[in-house]
């Protein structure tokens, strides 16, 4: 796209606070070149600012900090870029142009991996970065300014802001981008979908989505203590890290096996431990987690809140798994639990479109066949502790197809 701003256009950009780029640079950044997949100018970018945030002193205390600085180190993308070429069609591939991306407010990271599947992508990015401030984003964003001193040719291809949600600013960003990617909830998707992309401008879209987690009661109790630990503080960070709102959180716990009362006691108080050695729990979350309570205990036939000593774990057990139960989930340490006897009382779950992770300790087979049958719903199946890990396929969305144009010869 080759255009020149008018002065009305021109005034809405002076009113978005750029972390990199400029107002006046956006006609700059309109008529770069997209790139190839996975260009070796942005996989050197990328891990250099790997080992900026690896380095950093504060980093460190932020995991998911880190689990985005492995992830972009150079031997991780290559892989990436490996398996992009072993699915490759044969077709040149080229980057869609300019990819504006909308992060969600409540994960710190998020915005870092799509702003990175933009560039891997071979596209010129502009990434609305969250308003709340949260230390990993401030980390992320200096880090990517510093390393852009030193990458004068990636300048134009990053281009991140923050502005409130103003319908002239998303008017504008919408009308310059060739594809949009917008994460958060149903809400903000419709806010975004009121601002026109460009006729042949396309779109992927991360709306509200659920999770769950299933845990064999069996495979839990023959694990050594190590282990479980390991299981147990896996799930804490599926979690607990942020406060269960993200849309990998589980929040329903299913057992099954034959010794799921023995596992439950073993797991449950053990995840207790972690939450009151590692969690900050403010006094709103409280009132938040029992109001819930009630609100699903009122709404939900048979469900029954276990008693617990304080607000840091609560479990709702349920006599039946059916969509209409997520609408009353919580956050902050608030459980659905289910005991299943056969995989199939999990079909109308997997059959919603809004459930997207599974997060398994046991075996995987069984809620393949379930997928296999045609459930609309699970887009991902993963380990307990590894909800969090980002990947180039996401919510049944592969970004190497949806973020370039394939150019048949």
């Amino acid at each position: 796209m080759h255009r020149d701003f008018n002065k009305e256009e021109q005034i809405i950009f002076h009113q978005i606070s750029f972390l990199t780029g400029s107002a006046e640079g956006m006609s700059d950044a309109v008529r770069a070149p997209v790139k190839k997949p996975f260009n070796e100018h942005v996989v050197e970018f990328l891990d250099d600012l790997s080992g900026y945030l690896m380095k950093h002193p504060q980093a460190r205390q932020y995991p998911d900090v880190v689990t985005f600085a492995f992830w972009i180190r150079r031997g991780s993308v290559v892989r990436m870029a490996e398996k992009y070429h072993m699915d490759d069609c044969g077709c040149i591939r080229m980057g869609r142009g300019m990819a504006f991306h909308v992060a969600p407010s409540n994960v710190p990271v998020n915005f870092a991996y799509s702003l990175a599947a933009g560039l891997l992508c071979g596209n010129k990015n502009i990434v609305r970065i969250p308003s709340k401030e949260f230390p990993q984003t401030r980390i992320i964003t200096e880090g990517i300014g510093r390393i852009l001193e030193n990458h004068k040719n990636l300048r134009q291809y990053i281009t991140l802001v923050r502005y409130e949600r103003q319908k002239v600013i998303n008017d504008l960003l919408s009308a310059i981008a060739d594809v949009r990617i917008i994460w958060g909830g149903d809400q903000t998707v419709a806010d975004i979908r009121m601002s026109p992309l460009s006729p042949r401008g396309t779109e992927v879209v991360f709306a509200d989505r659920y999770s769950a987690a299933v845990i064999d009661s069996d495979v839990y109790m023959c694990l050594n203590q190590p282990d479980r630990e390991v299981v147990d503080l896996g799930f804490y960070n599926d979690t607990y890290l942020f406060d269960q709102n993200a849309c990998t959180s589980p929040q329903i716990v299913i057992w099954l096996g034959n010794r799921k009362q023995e596992a439950k006691e073993k797991f449950w108080t053990s995840l207790h431990s972690l939450v009151r050695e590692k969690y900050r729990f403010a006094d709103i979350m409280g009132v938040q987690k029992l109001t819930d309570s009630c609100l699903a205990a009122i709404n939900v036939p048979g469900l029954r809140i276990l008693p617990h000593a304080d607000n840091l774990i609560i479990r709702a057990v349920v006599t039946r798994v059916e969509p209409s139960l997520m609408e009353y989930r919580s956050s902050c340490g608030f459980f659905f639990e289910y005991d299943c006897d056969n995989i199939l009382e999990l079909e109308q779950l997997a059959d919603d479109i809004r459930c997207q992770t599974v997060a398994v300790l046991g075996d995987r087979q069984q809620l393949i066949a379930m997928l296999e049958s045609g459930v609309r719903g699970i887009d991902r199946i993963v380990d307990i502790g590894r909800t969090m890990d980002f990947g180039m396929v996401w919510d049944g969305y592969r970004f190497t197809d949806c973020l370039t144009r394939s150019i048949h010869i």
